[in-house]
This record gives structure tokens, sequence and C-alpha cells, in this order.
């Protein structure tokens, strides 16, 4: 079975990069248990994420949802310079009020069917001066740097936020879509509880078997089988992070035995829920 990396763990609130490459290649669908930001600053790039392909311009902001799978693809050898931020729920969830959600700009991403952000000046808007001020100050050795950093980075949020509700942006529409695929992507990840076999999904949406499975494949790289389990981990993990107990966090994650998701489990971690659960805790995560 075709396997997806899960791309490390976040034991920090947040972590910035600041990044040019070239000549990268083909990178592998991935996800993360946190929340990604990428400020695209050049390159001829597209992003896939839960089935859905945006082109991508300088200076869009591509908003990655903690376990979403996604990959960058790159259309030649040009400089791919970005800004990447990967940002703990947990610290966005600590600094949040009701009336003042930070990640609302995650949410409101899959709300408008599309995760990328384009403002109509970036160059000139306060997102991009807070995130100047962030990356200026990377790793620098001055008295309480590390505060600061996160005043900028609660700053940035703010900012960044007020943005996703202001009239002077728009989400652009996906590149290329499957509608029927985004529909069933859209299903999975409503009912991850449920029976979700090849047989139940085409049933749903009266298609055949090997239909359902070629066009999923051919369409986001990825079987079927393999993004359901995915997800249901996600779930999983989110609900032990939660402090659910971890036999009761599989069961309500679809997951038809226990011993079906420890295999799963220790194949996609590497490690017993319960070891990485310690693991956790130890660093403050």
């Amino acid at each position: 079975m075709e396997s997806y990396s899960k791309k490390g763990y976040l034991y920090d609130n947040f972590k910035i990069f600041h990044l040019i490459d070239t000549n990268l290649g083909e990178i592998d669908f991935h996800y993360h248990d946190f929340h990604k930001v990428l400020i695209h600053l050049s390159g001829n790039t597209s992003y896939s994420i839960e089935g859905q392909t945006f082109d991508l311009e300088a200076d869009d902001i591509v908003f990655v949802n903690a376990g979403e799978v996604h990959r960058p693809i790159f259309h030649d050898d040009s400089p791919y310079e970005r800004i990447i931020i990967y940002i703990s729920k947990d610290f966005l969830a600590e600094y949040s009020q009701a009336d003042n959600d930070l990640s609302y700009c995650f949410r409101n991403a899959i709300e408008n069917g599309s995760h990328v952000l384009r403002l109509h000046s970036f160059k000139n808007s306060r997102v991009a001066a807070t995130v100047a001020r962030l990356t200026a100050n990377l790793g620098k050795d001055a008295y309480a740097n590390e505060l600061l950093m996160q005043v900028l980075f609660l700053e940035f949020m703010v900012e960044l936020n007020r943005a996703a509700i202001s009239d002077e942006i728009k989400y652009i529409s996906t590149n290329y879509a499957d509608s029927k695929v985004s529909e069933i992507i859209h299903y999975i990840n409503e009912h991850l509880k449920e029976d979700l076999s090849v047989d139940a999904i085409a049933g749903k949406f009266y298609l055949s078997r090997y239909y359902l499975m070629h066009t999923f494949k051919d369409e986001t790289g990825y079987t079927i089988g393999n993004y359901i389990t995915i997800k249901r981990l996600a779930l999983a993990q989110s609900l032990i992070d939660a402090g659910k107990p971890i036999a009761d966090a599989a069961e309500h994650s679809g997951f038809g035995t226990y011993s079906t998701f420890l295999r799963a489990y220790k194949k996609t971690y590497g490690t017993s829920p319960k070891k990485r659960l310690t693991s956790q805790a130890s660093l403050s995560f």
C-alpha cells in the first residue's frame, strides 16, 4: 500500500523559515499535526491541498490546516522562495477568545473553498510589515528576543486574521479540482467515524469500485484507503492530545479494532501512541 509521510512534530509554539531552493524535484504528499502558513515569494509553483490545486503568484498566502494532505508542484527550475510558518494549534487556542479566534483564518479558508489568500497590495500591508519584523529578528542573540518573537508572532496572527475578514482581499479559486473527488473528500472528512469502505463510498456516490479507486488516485495522487487512514490517525491524535484515552480515541476515529489502529499508528509515527504521548508531555508541547 502506498504511504504518505508525516513531516515533523512541533515542540515549539511556532517556527519560522525563510527559504530559497531550486531543483527540488517532485515533493511527496505529506501532512502535519500543526497549522502551516506559506507566503509564496517567487517561483513557478502550484500548491495541491486536499484534491485542489492552486497556481500561485508572488505574495500569495497559503493556509494548510493541521492534518491536510498537501504538496508543492514545481513547473520549472526557477528559484522557489517562500516564508513558512508552522503554528501549534494549542498555542493559538491559548491566546484566542470567543470573539478573537486566532485560528479563524484557517477555518475561513475551508469555508471559502480556497486555501489561498491574495492581498491587493501585500508589500504595503500590515501583514508584510509584521512578517518582515519576524524574519529580521530570527536567531538574534539579543535581550528577551524569544519574548519579542512571541509578541511579534501574535501581532502577525492578528493582522493575518484582520486581512482574512477584510474586503481588500480575495480567496482565489482552484485552478483544478475534480468536483466529484472534492465531494468525496468532503464526505470522508465529515464521516470518519462511520463505514468508509470502498463499497460504501462507491454506493453513496453511485460509482463503480473501479472508477472510484482509479479516479481518486488519478486526481489526488494517493489511494482512497491510505487517505482515510491518514485522516483517521490525525483525528485520533487530536483526541489523544486532548486527553482522551488511547483506546477510546481509536474507537472514535473509525478504526474497527485497536490492533488495526496500533499498526497504522506505528507505521506512520514510528512509535506507539503511549510513547509519543509521554514524549510530547516531557517537551511541554
